[in-house]
C-alpha cells in the first residue's frame, strides 16, 4: 500500500539552506525538520496560526507542480507572487503510480481561481467549458461555501493527490461532514490527501496521521490528544465553567 501512494515522504534539503533564522526556514513547521512520511490516504498538519503550516503546504504543492495561487496543474495564472522560496528546497518521495487527478486549494486565493475559470470559459476553445467540471455554475455566483463544496464534489475525481489548505475555512459543521463523506469516497478511488486544519472535526477522518507543529518541528499526535480535540470537547461539554474561567468569574 505504501509503495503505491502518490507522496510517500517530504525532505528538507537543509545543505541548501544558508540560514534559518530567516523567512521561511525560522518558521517552527521548517526550522527542526528533516523529512515528514505521509498517509498513503490522509495526513493533517495542524498547529497556531504562524507556525508555518500553511507555509509547508503551499512549498509541497508547488514542489509537486500546482500553481502557488490553487488549481490544478494545468494552472499557470499569477495574481500576486507572494509564495516562499521553501519549495526549492524541498525533496518529494514519490510512489511508482503517477496520480490522474490533482487540485490544491488555498482557502484565501480561491477566489482568484474562479476568476481564472472564468477568463479560461471567455477565450475560444474546442473542448466543453472548464466550469462544467466544477459543477456549471460560475463559482463567483455562489457563496464561499457552496463554491468550494462544488468544487470537491464535481472537479475532485478520483485516483488524485488532493492537497487543502484549511478546507474548513466556508464550511458549516455539516458540510464539514459532507466533504468528509466525499473524501471517504475519494479515498477508495485510490486518492491521496494533504491537509491544513484547524477543525477538530474534519482532523477526525478515521485512521489519518496529525503532525503538530510545535517550537520543536513537526510531531505525530494522537486525535484526542490535540488541543482541538481538547479545547472543544470541554467547551461543548460545559461552557459555562469554560466562560467562568475565561473571565475570570
Amino acid at each position: 500500500m505504501f509503495s503505491s501512494q502518490f507522496i510517500r515522504e517530504v525532505l528538507l534539503r537543509r545543505e541548501l539552506v544558508e540560514s534559518f533564522d530567516r523567512y521561511p526556514f525560522s518558521l517552527p513547521a521548517v526550522r527542526s525538520l528533516k523529512s515528514i512520511e505521509l498517509h498513503p490516504q490522509v495526513t493533517f498538519i495542524i498547529g497556531e496560526n504562524g507556525t508555518g503550516k500553511s507555509t509547508l503546504l503551499e512549498a509541497i504543492a508547488v514542489a509537486m507542480g500546482f500553481n502557488p495561487e490553487g488549481g490544478t496543474a494545468n494552472f499557470s495564472f499569477s495574481t500576486r507572487a507572494s509564495h516562499s522560496e521553501l519549495h526549492d528546497h524541498l525533496r518529494i518521495s514519490r510512489g511508482i503510480e503517477k496520480p490522474s487527478d490533482g487540485f490544491f486549494l488555498r482557502a484565501e486565493s480561491f477566489f482568484n481561481v474562479a476568476t481564472e475559470i472564468e477568463r479560461m470559459d471567455a477565450e475560444p476553445a474546442f473542448g466543453p467549458p472548464v466550469i462544467d467540471s466544477y459543477g456549471g455554475v460560475s463559482l463567483h455566483e455562489q457563496s464561499h461555501g457552496e463554491s468550494f463544496l462544488a468544487l470537491v464534489m464535481n472537479r475532485f475525481g478520483g485516483n488524485g493527490i488532493y492537497i487543502l489548505d484549511e478546507p474548513e475555512a466556508a464550511l458549516s459543521p455539516q458540510r464539514q461532514l459532507t466533504v468528509l463523506a466525499r473524501m471517504h469516497d475519494l479515498v477508495a478511488e485510490r486518492s491521496q490527501f494533504l491537509i491544513a486544519t484547524h477543525s477538530p472535526i474534519m482532523m477526525a477522518y478515521p485512521g489519518a496521521w496529525i503532525y503538530q507543529c510545535t517550537p520543536n518541528g513537526l510531531e505525530r499526535i494522537e486525535y484526542r490528544e490535540t488541543e482541538h480535540y481538547q479545547v472543544t470537547h470541554d467547551f461543548l461539554a460545559n461552557p459555562e465553567r469554560v466562560f467562568r474561567q475565561l473571565f475570570g468569574e
